[in-house]
């Protein structure tokens, strides 16, 4: 139940905190986007101004040469002396070129290449009756005079809907434009709307979303077939735990059953039956009451870790291999530390640990230290082997449900043996060294009682 809450926690968080992202990448995209629009706002009020002026300063400020001008060109048309005739043409067109021309390039400078040059925003300049007359970045073409009458009426068209799209976005800017006398002649609007820019900035919050939507999904994904497939190895792993934990006393039983069915059976063998069969029934208790605590929060009470071990370290040297190359099996407890234990349970852990000890030795025999003592406020019991070791990148599998190294291994054993420490202990479980071919150490740390 733990489990299953602390995942609905995780998957809660995991939704929490993206809606948290998006909510927050879509308020600031906003407010960035606002900010560009009010300074592209003030770039085309820049330009309509500058329009103005240009438009003023041709009639505001008189060309103060336009008599000697005027006097040359006269002269050109009656005597023009030693110039080519052919060429009094062009020398009158441009007399009356510069005859017409302000005193005032600066602001043809800013607007021609300054302000249009960092232009991006599109554009489009109308008369007063609506008709476009000039326009900037839309799809259009930029000169219609080379067009068909066809594509010029569908270009027309076309920038007017631009204009009524433009129109309801901002509401466009009007410039009175003048004669060279300086009279007001007719007024221009300029059309305007979002630069790629801000268009982009509006859809990049929703690809965003979009990206961290599917990166969400591919990892609850991920997230669940992990955990199904660690449910699945550990229903797997408690079945085939149990069959092996309760395998060994059946067996025994079944043999002392025979013995005693056998009508040609002594009397003291009857009775070394009759002891062995409470021997193996009290070892099914236990294995009842070992699975029976990790199905709920076993009572835990203050013991002495030296009996434990001993205990766990009996049970299992009575399992030693007597041949040649056998394994010798030490415990030394300095001290006497206690602590909160569960003795079934925390026996259980022992013998798992000491039975992978053993199993790590294979045929060559070797030697498990089993040192315990108390640092500080803890109990720490190191639980020392010569085997064969586990290699540096499969440290992180140890505790995995599944992971095992051994042929016939399910892979629980140390799975279970962390949940029982961390889980009901307090304690922690970790592999404290391991080098392949020299063996491994595991440590087991509880508060001391």
């Amino acid at each position: 139940m733990k489990a299953y809450s602390l995942t609905t926690r995780l998957k809660l968080g995991l939704f929490v905190g993206a809606i948290a992202i998006a909510v927050a990448s879509l308020a600031y995209s906003h407010r960035l986007i606002n900010q560009l629009r009010d300074r592209e706002q003030t770039v085309v009020e820049l330009w309509a101004s500058a329009l103005e002026a240009v438009s003023q300063a041709s009639t505001t400020v008189d060309n103060p040469y336009r008599e000697e001008l005027r006097e040359l060109f006269e002269l050109l048309a009656i005597n023009p002396g030693g110039v080519d005739p052919a060429r009094v043409t062009d020398y009158q067109a441009a007399l009356r070129w510069a005859e017409g021309m302000p005193p005032s390039p600066d602001l043809s400078f800013i607007l021609d290449n300054v302000l249009q040059s960092i232009f991006d925003i599109p554009a489009v300049i109308a008369d007063s009756s609506g008709t476009p007359l000039a326009w900037r970045n839309v799809r259009v073409d930029s000169s219609i005079a080379g067009l068909s009458a066809r594509d010029s009426t569908r270009a027309m068209r076309r920038l007017r809907s631009i204009m009524s799209r433009m129109e309801s976005q901002y509401e466009p800017i009007e410039m009175e434009m003048v004669d060279a006398a300086g009279a007001t002649v007719y007024k221009q609007r300029i059309f305007y709307g979002d630069s790629q820019l801000v268009r982009a900035l509006r859809v990049f919050p929703f690809v965003q979303l979009a990206f961290g939507t599917l990166f969400i999904l591919v990892g609850y994904l991920g997230f669940s077939h992990v955990r199904r497939n660690e449910q699945s190895n550990l229903w797997v792993g408690m079945a085939k735990e149990a069959a092996h934990q309760l395998g060994t006393p059946i067996s025994s039983l079944m043999g002392w059953i025979e013995l005693l069915r056998d009508p040609q059976a002594e009397a003291d063998q009857r009775e070394m039956a009759v002891s062995e069969l409470e021997v193996d029934a009290e070892r099914l208790k236990r294995v009842t009451n070992r699975f029976s605590d990790i199905g709920s929060m076993p009572k835990l009470l203050v013991e002495p870790v030296r009996d434990v071990l001993e205990t766990s370290v009996a049970y299992i040297e009575r399992r030693l291999p007597k041949e040649s190359g056998s394994v010798e099996l030490n415990l030394n407890v300095r001290g006497e530390p206690r602590a909160s234990l569960n003795r079934e349970l925390f026996a259980w852990v022992v013998e798992n640990i000491l039975k992978n000890a053993l199993d790590s030795m294979e045929a060559s025999g070797g030697t498990i230290e089993v040192a315990a003592g108390s640092v500080d406020d803890r109990v720490v019991i190191d639980i020392s082997d010569t085997g064969k070791g586990i290699d540096r990148r499969q440290w992180k599998n140890v505790f995995r449900p599944g992971y095992s190294t051994k042929q016939r291994g399910w892979g629980l054993g140390l799975s279970l043996a962390k949940r029982i420490v961390e889980v009901y202990h307090g304690g922690s479980l970790t592999l404290a060294r391991s080098k392949l071919g020299e063996g491994s150490t595991f440590r087991i740390e509880l508060p001391l009682a």
